[in-house]
């Protein structure tokens, strides 16, 4: 059973392209990298005639200020209303005035009644940055045939090391010019835009993999 367990979990590995994330930075398998942009949305259908003309000309003034690929991508979940409820029963035991526990426990009443009868969902907008290097260097040991005969195994690796520090780098800086590109061009459409760092891709990576963690309890620190 253990084994086919393992299996199993290997099996799933096998289709996550992602090999690491490293300073805000998705490395992928094939040694690309991804940046994720997270975005704000616009009320079109609010803005006036001339608003919505002016919003259509900046981005198409931005779709035709970048020469590499971009993806668009809407996240739609369900609404987890049960850290505001919790949060809610936690000021309700705190509170001392009568009148306000009553009208406390009406309202979280009425908030679940009406999270329960509507499926209320969020959306989340999300721009993926993509740059694939034409050769990035890896750790995996010098290519240098000689190189056993030219350097101690440890001298070695501490250059393979360096080689991808510094290969690292160098593609980051490509894909932050690639970043501030799409960052102004979105600001003059009126669109807030923000990077996410290592902490936030790993929890959005986290939930898309594991959807039914959000039926486990919530628990508050007290």
């Amino acid at each position: 059973m253990a084994e086919t367990i393992k299996k199993s979990s290997r099996a799933t590995q096998e289709f996550v392209p992602i090999k690491e994330v490293r300073d805000g930075i998705l490395l992928l398998k094939d040694n690309s990298m991804r940046a994720i942009l997270l975005t704000s949305s616009i009320n079109f259908e609010l803005k006036s005639g001339q608003e919505q003309q002016a919003i259509i000309i900046q981005f198409q003034n931005f779709l035709n200020s970048i020469n590499f690929p971009i993806q668009i991508s809407i996240q739609s979940r369900k609404l987890d209303i049960r850290p505001y409820i919790a949060l809610l029963e936690q000021k309700l035991q705190q509170q001392t005035n009568d009148l306000m526990k009553i009208q406390t426990h009406q309202y979280i009443d009425y908030v679940k009644s009406l999270t329960e009868t509507s499926n209320i969902m969020t959306k989340n907008f999300f721009i993926v940055i993509p740059y694939n290097a034409a050769i990035i260097k890896t750790s995996s040991g010098p290519t240098n045939p000689f190189s056993s005969f030219m350097g101690s195994k440890k001298e070695n690796d501490a250059k393979a090391k360096t080689d991808d520090v510094m290969s690292f780098e160098e593609n980051r800086s490509q894909l932050e010019q690639r970043i501030e590109v799409v960052s102004q061009g979105l600001s003059r459409c009126g669109v807030r835009v923000v990077k996410l760092g290592t902490d936030e891709l790993i929890e959005l990576f986290y939930k898309i993999f594991n959807p039914g963690d959000i039926d486990k309890p919530i628990h508050i620190e007290q």
